[in-house]
């Protein structure tokens, strides 16, 4: 029985990556031995043993034989004749299957090595074309490794171009689709991840949504970037800047859907596109179930967006009619919610800054809608009651001192600072 640490911790670690997670693989065992030594197996479909006083995971080393569609259409073979060359080699990407063992040796039969030094993400051997979880897993690894110079083999591109047009992805459940783009949503870049889908063809595939604001025109004065596709992921990657929270960052993906739409005549014009953008946020959100903190905060972002710039005007002024500045408020829990309303401000921010040209500019906005919801808070409840008014009548006088609040708010930031 020899034990080796696989996968992304040995491709970590040669990175000079902080090692999270460890997996290991056990050569030459059975259940029956590993349960005589006290790990504890989990999961039905194959061999994977928690350590008694770890629980860290451990695998039998494994063969994988193509019996079925999608991702749960595999034979597993493991005894302990199998070798840690075959079990590596079922796994994804070079840099993916080497192991090292208690002495610290990395073996590496597949060039994964070579690989790292080449910033080549490359498959490891023709069954990845079995997997179709791989095209999405290769995507997220290609943002992981962004930062490090990372791109993926031609070869390895060609053959998940292969895989989406043979319609494998549509076997992919919603859960498994969603648990890869909330770890792509987590990284450094992101976009990278939806781009390497469009590269493939499987962004039409798994986002027909996104995959429609591609050549979707915009006037240039606003998105000298170019179309909705390449301001959307300009606007997810200042989310990432601008936020960690998982919400924001998807928010910002999705705000600009509406857009895909809009009649071509109509072009570069989108009046109206973030009522119009709701119902596809909405039917995406659902498609892969979309926990609802996150898909509350995208839809609220994806309708108010536009009315969220148009608080100021060109000179930094309020530029709506304080029944208005009311309304948007309500609406988006700012007075009920306040740290989703900053989040929703910091969703709006990203899509200023994402344009080109725009990167660095100041968001008077934010501000603005931030001191505006503070002093539309400072309602007096007591002086209200103390008034007589009962039943319905005291959300009426709420309403209305909020509304003296906003104006006298406006007025003051209004005057000369």
């Amino acid at each position: 029985m020899q034990v080796y640490l696989v996968g992304g911790a040995v491709r970590d670690a040669l990175l000079g990556i902080a090692v999270k997670d460890r997996d290991w693989v056990v050569v030459g065992a059975t259940p029956q031995i590993m349960l005589q030594q006290g790990f504890v197996q989990v999961g039905k479909d194959f061999p994977v043993f928690l350590h008694p006083k770890t629980k860290q995971e451990y695998a039998l080393a494994r063969l994988e034989r193509k019996v079925g569609q999608g991702y749960h259409g595999f034979e597993m073979h493991y005894d302990s004749n199998v070798t840690l060359e075959d079990d590596l080699i079922r796994r994804d990407l070079t840099i993916n299957a080497m192991a090292q063992d208690e002495t610290g040796k990395i073996i590496d039969p597949y060039g994964g090595q070579a690989d790292l030094a080449l910033r080549k993400l490359r498959h490891v051997s023709d069954a990845f074309a079995e997997d179709p979880l791989r095209v999405i897993r290769v995507a997220r690894f290609a943002a992981k490794l962004a930062p490090f110079g990372f791109h993926i083999a031609a070869e390895t591109l060609d053959l998940m171009r292969q895989m989406t047009e043979s319609g494998e992805l549509s076997s992919l459940t919603p859960e498994r689709v969603w648990q890869e783009v909330m770890k792509a949503l987590v990284l450094e870049q992101p976009s990278v991840f939806f781009s390497v889908l469009n590269q493939v063809g499987a962004l039409a595939v798994l986002f027909p949504e996104l995959e429609a604001l591609k050549g979707v025109e915009q006037p240039l004065e606003h998105h000298p970037e170019g179309d909705v596709w390449v301001h959307t992921l300009m606007v997810l990657d200042a989310a990432t800047l601008l936020s960690s929270h998982l919400d924001v960052r998807f928010a910002a993906l999705v705000h600009d859907l509406g857009k895909g739409l809009t009649p071509p005549e109509l072009w570069p014009k989108h009046h109206g596109h973030e009522a119009a953008g709701v119902p596809l946020v909405k039917q995406l959100c659902q498609r892969y179930r979309v926990p609802n903190k996150m898909s509350n905060l995208a839809l609220k972002v994806t309708e108010f967006h536009g009315v969220i710039h148009q608080g100021l005007n060109k000179e930094g002024q309020p530029h709506l009619k304080p029944a208005t500045f009311l309304k948007v408020l309500n609406q988006c829990m700012a007075f009920k919610q306040p740290e989703f309303f900053e989040s929703l401000l910091l969703a709006c921010e990203a899509d200023a800054k994402g344009r080109l040209g725009f990167e660095n500019r100041d968001y008077p906005a934010r501000k603005f809608w931030l001191e505006l919801a503070h002093a539309a808070r400072q309602v007096d409840n007591q002086a209200i009651l103390a008034t007589g008014v009962v039943g319905a009548q005291i959300s009426v006088a709420i309403e209305q001192a909020r509304l003296d609040l906003i104006k006298a708010f406006m007025t003051l930031w209004e005057s000369p600072k």
